[in-house]
C-alpha cells in the first residue's frame, strides 16, 4: 500500500498539490498532517502523508485473500464500493466453516483484518465483509421479522422484547422501523444480552 508525501507552507497548499499530482478528489484519499520545524532561515512547512482509498481497498482484498488462503480455503472475492464504503463478498469451497456458528468465524476474520488496516494506517477504516451473502440473507430475514412483529405490536398495543442481538443486528431492526407510523424501537440491557424492544407510539 503506497503512501505519498507532500510538503508545502500550509496544509491547504499541500493538499492541493497532492490532489493535482495524484489526479484524485479529496473523497478519494485519506491523509495525515505533520508540521515540520523550519531551519534558521526557513519557515515552518506542513507535510501531509496521503493514501489513496483505492490502494487501501486493494490492500484489504489482498490481506483477506492471503489469510483465508493460508487457512486452506479456495476463495473468490467480489468487491463493490457503495456510498464510499468497500463491501467484500467471499465465495469459498466451504462457506459454512468460514462463516462459523452465528457468523462468529466471519466476524473474527473481519476483526483481524480491521486491526491490520488500523495498524497500517493509524486510523479506523470502515469496510464490510460477507461470506456467501450470509449477512445479506440475515438482513432480509431480520427485516421480515421486524415488520411482522411491528404489525403485531401495532395491532395488540403490547410491546415486544426481541431476543438478544449484536450491535449490527440491532441496527438493522432500528433502521427498518425508524419511520414506522405506529411503533418505535429502543435498545435495552447490557452486552451480550442487549436487545431491541418494539413499542407502540402514543402520539
Amino acid at each position: 500500500m503506497e503512501k505519498y508525501t507532500f510538503s508545502e507552507k500550509t496544509e491547504e497548499e499541500a493538499l492541493e498539490t497532492a490532489l493535482s499530482e495524484l489526479n484524485v478528489s479529496k473523497d478519494d484519499i485519506l491523509y495525515e498532517t505533520k508540521e515540520q520545524k523550519g531551519g534558521l532561515f526557513k519557515g515552518k512547512k506542513v507535510e501531509i502523508i496521503v493514501t489513496k482509498k483505492s490502494d487501501i481497498n486493494d490492500y484489504i482484498k489482498e490481506t483477506v485473500n492471503k489469510i483465508v488462503t493460508d487457512m486452506g480455503f479456495n476463495v473468490k472475492i467480489e468487491t463493490k464500493v457503495r456510498d464510499g464504503i468497500l463491501n467484500l463478498t467471499l465465495h469459498s469451497d466451504n462457506n459454512n466453516l468460514l462463516i462459523g456458528r452465528d457468523g462468529k468465524n466471519m466476524n473474527a476474520l473481519s476483526t483481524v483484518v480491521k486491526q491490520i488496516i488500523q495498524n497500517e494506517l493509524g486510523i479506523y477504516y470502515k469496510f464490510n465483509l460477507d461470506v456467501g451473502e450470509y449477512k445479506l440473507k440475515q438482513q432480509k430475514n431480520l427485516e421480515r421479522m421486524a415488520k411482522r412483529v411491528a404489525r403485531e405490536v401495532a395491532k395488540s398495543k403490547v410491546e415486544v422484547k426481541l431476543d438478544p442481538m449484536n450491535s449490527y443486528e440491532r441496527r438493522i431492526i432500528h433502521n427498518i422501523l425508524n419511520d414506522d407510523r405506529y411503533v418505535y424501537t429502543e435498545s435495552v440491557g447490557e452486552e451480550p444480552n442487549r436487545c431491541v424492544v418494539i413499542k407502540i407510539r402514543n402520539d
